[in-house]
This record gives structure tokens, C-alpha cells and sequence, in this order.
């Protein structure tokens, strides 16, 4: 446990005393970089945070969004990054944990999970394999148990995360707008700690997450338990509906630290605790300990002492404990006692506001040293190109992750994981459309553009179901923010998200900042992670299947951005090149469109064209309906082959037509001035890219398709 200079001279000019051992975990919890964000809260505000469809309260661990009809969804994204790349089931499975907690504490139900994750090269590294599996397995292990479908998500794989593992899950929560929980509390209100005992699981896991990963601090990693969790979460609901809670937060990072100082700084509140009260799962655990712990599956809940006797019945029903462990007081301090002792006494706010730093930001040398074209000596054939590409860790599907967790349980799922927006279905008539996207090799290269391309990716994928975007979630991912040049990369990806949020009037609704994401070989990419969340008024575009003679249109313009593409990368190993530029007025005018053709029922199918550019999308849609195509590229764009068939350029969409659609869509189209073409058609049994009327690449569908659909699975086999 250590203080930087400047909090050692904030503590000084605050408290005119010594401060005692317990008060020091407290602040070294809360002022971890995990807990505290001093190195990104005071650049967050940047972000537009407003919006129609934002309902803020007080204190609230998710993003709320009013969908209608008395209805509102809640948000929330979360990273369990050091403790996966440690023990990645037990880790990964506590970071799912941890935000069906953040949902919950809102007084919603949560109803689905996402996730994002980042390991090593899979194809050469056993534990990168190893890491992957595990991680899979919790995660499902975890929603499985609770009955909570997941029902989207990412995997990409890099050598930059060699021997580490990110591990992002974001959930989405449902309910009526007038059983929120509306945080508040009143003197002599009581606090109550309820579910899992605290144990020296996941001591001091703020700061193990706020350092640099050098060893394995397996007691920094918590220990999950889904059994608990899903009781924890119905007599929750139930206590909502008894009227029971004034106020709740999840523990999460810092404990008992965090939620109570917290808690007590947005409400306004003192609170006074006893340690001795907090049901323990090992008896000989210090104050400092039960202070600091990590344990899972617990809620801070404040009550009115009336509804004391209500509330534990409703625990004892479910069989869960049930603690008072403090009470409501009027002097705004945090105050730990172990029965008449006092062990920490500090104002609220000190505690839970600690000193921000300004860090210094510099460009990245390497910025300036990396090529601008590559040389490349690899004269493969594009068909061999595209099959290769097609089972390429990074673009093959992931059916494989998909099947390991039960996306369908809870009877919401409409569209199902692995094409582009997952859909679910509300209660009140419309859907809800979900995406996160991240592109650690296009942020590496352009910090600024790849961090907004993330966004307008996430973007194209709920517009392709039909969904207007309504509100987003961040999760900004670094190495060490104490080098100048890291933090640069931190800041152009902060801005560009800001200023395309600000652009579409799309608001942040939550998010999360991860730094210190380091391996033995120096720190990760940056990795910005972009979660949108679009509405569905009517009915949702079900994608069916191309059918023979059905009309394959480009919405959008093909550029010579092949930098960080997987065509470059992964087949040529070459880090350089112009990474995808994002067009807001093309981008803006794209989506309006693209959503006008699917209210209007002229769209068959609309995939979004990235990872693998427009051979990659192409090839897609003839796997899924086991049909060949002809496609001329000469009306894609006037670039090379190579470029018009790998370049991963933003704010494009491949549209599936009937022939009977297709004059009305190009009118539409031509009227708001879109860029589009008319590529060619589905059929026969090969997928046919053909250049002045010559065919330059041809691949039967069953061979691509074997390679798309089975590569992942027979590399995890082999593991």
C-alpha cells in the first residue's frame, strides 16, 4: 500500500492527524486507479451524456434509457481483466457477476450479457488456447446458471495480449420505469449487507487491477457462485416490489470501502458501520480485511427500519443472509467502527473523490516509423487468399463460443449471436438491438479513427436489424497511463469517441476505463470497446436466406485503407498502411438510408462489410444460404482487385434485393444522395469475383464454408 506524492500532500491538507491502518486500506482501495479513475474521470465529462431516451438518478452503476410505454433498459459494462488473465474461469466468471449486480442495483431485471474478448495468437500459443477456454467456460458456466441468455459478443486474437486475456462483459436489464429504485435515504435509515459471506477472496483486488500484471495474486481473484447470485437477484426484485429499498449498490471494486463511501457522498449521507455485524465466511478476518474484501454475490442495500422485519423474511425465503451491519446519520461522514472502537473516521466525500492527476500526453514514436505500403512479395491466388482469410482466427465464426452458452433461455432472443446485432424482444412491442465492437489493429495504427470506426461499426450492425441507435457504452482499454505516449493514444480515442457521439446525438450512457494492461512484452494496443444499443419500433429485419437471383448493392464507398486490415496482417504480417477513415456526413447519410430501406420492406438482408472487407461479407452471405454469387468489381470501385476485395472501409452495407425491389431502393438511394452499387446476383454452387468480365477469384461455397465454419473449433481441438 502506497500513496503518490501529490495524494500524500492531499491527505496532509485534509486531515490534520495520522491516519489509522484501517483508513489507510480504505483510501488505497478508493484511490486505486480501478476505483478512483484519476487519470480519466475529468476527461469522461466530454462525453455527451444526455439524450431523449436518458433517464439519470442518483448513484445509479448502470446507464438507464426510457424505450417507451412506461419501460425503460439498463446498461452496463464491465472488465475482469488481471483475475482472468490469473485464473481465467474464476475470473471471467466473476466479471459477469460483478455487472448483473450493476443491472440489478437500478431495480431491473437483468435479461441478457455480452462479451468482449482479447487473447493471444491461439494458432501458436497453448496458453493463449488455454486462456480462451477457461474464460469461454466461465462465462458460461456463470449465465447458464442464472438463466441469463448471452446472446452476443466478439473474440479477436493478437500477439499483443501474449500471456494476458481482456475480458469484457456488458449486460442489458429491463423493466417498468416506475419500480426503478429511486436512491435515497433519510437519518436512521439502516444499512443492510445481504448475500455471500465476505471471505479474503479478492483482498486488495482494486489495486491488484490498477498495477501491471507481474505475478499471479491468485487471493486478489474472487470465487464465483451463480447459485447465490440468481437468489440474490429474485429477492431483490421482490424487496423492490415490497417497497424495501431506499437505496442499494453492488460491491464490486474496493468492497465495503468503495460501496459504503460512495453511497454516502452521492446520497449526501453519513454512515456509520460495524464490522463486527458483517457475516463472515472465515472468523479470523481483520477489520482491514472485511474493509477491503472483494467477495462476490453482495448488495449494499439502505432501508426504513419499518421494513427491516419485511426484508428479512424476504432473505430468509430465499435463503440468503442478511446483515445490519450500519445506520443512516445527518454529518456526511464515514465512520467504521468494530463496536465501540473506532477504526476510520473521514468525510464522505474525501474518501470517495480522491485527488485526480493530469497526466502528460505525447505521439508515440512508433506512429512515425511505421510504413506506409507494403512490399509484398506474396503472390498467392485471391481464391487461396480468401480461404485462407475465411479461417483466420479473427474472422472465422465463432460458432464455437456461441454454442458453449444458452442464448435463447428467457424466451427474448430474436435474432441470435454471430451475424451482425443480436435482437431481443420487450415486453412492450418493439426490440431492443445490441452490439460491441473493437478494433485493437485499426486503433494502433489511427488511435483516433479506430476508436470512432469501433463506434460507427457498433452502429452498422444494429442499423442492419432494423434499429435506431439510442444511447452507447465505452470501454476504454491501456497500457500504463503514467507514459505520456499511452495516454496521447487514451486521449485521441476519448475525443474521436466523443465527437462521433456528439455528431449523431448518440449519448454515453456507461462506460469503464481499464489501464495498466501490460504483458512481459510491453503494453496491449489500444483497445477501445464500443457497445450501442439501437430501438426497433416495429418488427426487426430477420435476415433470411439470398435466394437465386436475388441483387447483391454496396451502400457506401470502397477506399485504399488497407491499414490494420486482416488482409495485410494476417496474410502479408504487415503493421502500416492508412487505417479506415470514418466520413460523418457519409456515415450519418448511410444509416438513414440503409434504416428507411428496411422500414419500407426492400431489404431482404443487410449485412455490415468490415473485418475482411468485402470478399469476407460477400462470402458470408453465400455460407449462410449455401449459394454461389458473380460479382463484378469493376462497379465496387476503380481500385486494384486487392484492395477492392480486402480494404475494411467504414460506413458500408451489403444489401440483399429481390428483383422487385430493386428500382425503388436504387430511387431511394439516389435521392439522398448515397454512394451505391449494383454488385451482381446469387447463384450456382462458387462464389465468382470476376474483373473486366474475367473471372479473378472462384471458390466453391461448400469449401469456403468449411473453412469459415469449423477452423476455430479443430485450433481449440488441437489445443
Amino acid at each position: 500500500m502506497s500513496f503518490q506524492e501529490h495524494e500524500q500532500l492531499h491527505i496532509k491538507k485534509n486531515v490534520k492527524r495520522k491516519l489509522t491502518d484501517t483508513e489507510l486500506q480504505i483510501l488505497a482501495a478508493e484511490w486505486s486507479e480501478h476505483c478512483s479513475y484519476k487519470s480519466s474521470k475529468q476527461h469522461l465529462k466530454m462525453l455527451p451524456a444526455t439524450g431523449p431516451n436518458v433517464i439519470v438518478e442518483k448513484g445509479y452503476d448502470s446507464g438507464v434509457l426510457d424505450v417507451g410505454d412506461g419501460y425503460v433498459v439498463t446498461v452496463h459494462i464491465e472488465s475482469h481483466n488481471h483475475p482472468s488473465a490469473v485464473e481465467p474461469f474464476g475470473g471471467a466468471a466473476t466479471g459477469v457477476g460483478g455487472v448483473i449486480r450493476d443491472i440489478l442495483s437500478a431495480g431491473t431485471r437483468p435479461i441478457a450479457l455480452f462479451d468482449g474478448l482479447r487473447f493471444g495468437n491461439i494458432e501458436n500459443d497453448v496458453h493463449a488456447r488455454w486462456l480462451f477456454k477457461n474464460v469461454v467456460a466461465g462465462i458460461a458456466n456463470y449465465g447458464n446458471c442464472l438463466g441469463i441468455p448471452t446472446i452476443g459478443g466478439e473474440v479477436e486474437f493478437d500477439t499483443c495480449y501474449k500471456n494476458y486475456a481482456l475480458v469484457d462483459v456488458a449486460a442489458v436489464g429491463f423493466g417498468k420505469k416506475s419500480k426503478l429504485i429511486k436512491n435515497h435515504a433519510n437519518p436512521g435509515d439502516l444499512v443492510l449487507l445481504i448475500g455471500g459471506a465476505t471471505g479474503r477472496d479478492g483482498v486488495g483486488g482494486s489495486q491488484f487491477a490498477s498495477d501491471m500484471l507481474e505475478g499471479e495474486d491468485r487471493s486478489a481473484v474472487q470465487i464465483p457462485d451463480p447459485f447465490i447470485e440468481k437468489l440474490i437477484i429474485e429477492a431483490i426484485l421482490e424487496a423492490r416490489d415490497a417497497k424495501c429499498i431506499n437505496a442499494m449498490k453492488d460491491l464490486g471494486g474496493g468492497g465495503l470501502s468503495c460501496a459504503i463511501s460512495e453511497t454516502a457522498e452521492s446520497l449526501g449521507i453519513g454512515i456509520e458501520l460495524d464490522v463486527k455485524n458483517v457475516h463472515l465466511r472465515e472468523s479470523d478476518l481483520s477489520p482491514d480485511e472485511i474493509m477491503i474484501s472483494e467477495s462476490q454475490e453482495r448488495m449494499l442495500i439502505i432501508t426504513n427500519p419499518k421494513k427491516l422485519s419485511k426484508i428479512t423474511q424476504i432473505c430468509e425465503k430465499f435463503r440468503i443472509q442478511c446483515s445490519v451491519i450500519g445506520k443512516v446519520k445527518k454529518d456526511k461522514m464515514m465512520h467504521v467502527k468494530k463496536g465501540k472502537e473506532t477504526l476510520a473516521l473521514l468525510p464522505a466525500d474525501f474518501v470517495a473523490r480522491g485527488p485526480l492527476i493530469d497526466r502528460k500526453k505525447s505521439k508515440p514514436k512508433y506512429l512515425s516509423k511505421l510504413p506506409s505500403s507494403p512490399k509484398l512479395k506474396n503472390k498467392k491466388s485471391l481464391s487461396n487468399v480468401l480461404l485462407e482469410l475465411l479461417a483466420s482466427p479473427n474472422i472465422a465464426s465463432k460458432h464455437w463460443v456461441f454454442r458453449q452458452y444458452d442464448h435463447e433461455v428467457g424466451i427474448r432472443t430474436v435474432i441470435k449471436p454471430g451475424f451482425d446485432g443480436s435482437v431481443l424482444r420487450l415486453d412492450n412491442g418493439k426490440s431492443l438491438s445490441v452490439k460491441i465492437d473493437g478494433n485493437p489493429k485499426h486503433c494502433y495504427l489511427n488511435p483516433r479513427q479506430g476508436a470512432i470506426g469501433c463506434f460507427e461499426e457498433a452502429c452498422r450492425n444494429v442499423v442492419c436489424t432494423g434499429a435506431t441507435p439510442i444511447g452507447m457504452v465505452d470501454h476504454l482499454q491501456f497500457g500504463n497511463p503514467e507514459d505520456p505516449e499511452i495516454f496521447w493514444t487514451f486521449m485521441e480515442s476519448i475525443e474521436g469517441i466523443t465527437d462521433f457521439a456528439k455528431s449523431l446525438n448518440i449519448p454515453c450512457v456507461g462506460g469503464k476505463v481499464s489501464f495498466y494492461n501490460e504483458t512481459s512484452d510491453g503494453p496491449i494496443k489500444p483497445t477501445p470497446l464500443i457497445g450501442v444499443l439501437g430501438l426497433i419500433e416495429k418488427s426487426p429485419l430477420i435476415p433470411t436466406l439470398p435466394s437465386k437471383n436475388d441483387v447483391i448493392l454496396l451502400v457506401g464507398q470502397t477506399k485504399d485503407e488497407l491499414g490494420g486490415s486482416e488482409y495485410y496482417e494476417y496474410i502479408h504480417n504487415f503493421i502500416g498502411g492508412t487505417a479506415p477513415h470514418v466520413d460523418v456526413s457519409e456515415s450519418k447519410k448511410n444509416m438513414k438510408s440503409v434504416l428507411s430501406l428496411i422500414s419500407k420492406n426492400l431489404v431482404k438482408i443487410a449485412h455490415d462489410c468490415s473485418k475482411g472487407g468485402l470478399a469476407v461479407g460477400i462470402s458470408e452471405l453465400c455460407i449462410s444460404g449455401k449459394t454461389g454469387c458473380t460479382v463484378d468489381l469493376h462497379m465496387a470501385s476503380t481500385l486494384s482487385p486487392e484492395k477492392t476485395l480486402f480494404s475494411e472501409s467504414h460506413s458500408r452495407y451489403i444489401l440483399v434485393i429481390e428483383k422487385k425491389n430493386l428500382k425503388s431502393t436504387k430511387m431511394l438511394l439516389s435521392k439522398n444522395k448515397c454512394s451505391f452499387s449494383e454488385l451482381g446476383k446469387f447463384s450456382g454452387d462458387q462464389i465468382i469475383f470476376e474483373s473486366d468480365s474475367k473471372p479473378i477469384l472462384k471458390l466453391r461455397v461448400d469449401k469456403a464454408e468449411n473453412n469459415y465454419l469449423n477452423s476455430l473449433g479443430k485450433i481449440i481441438q488441437n489445443g
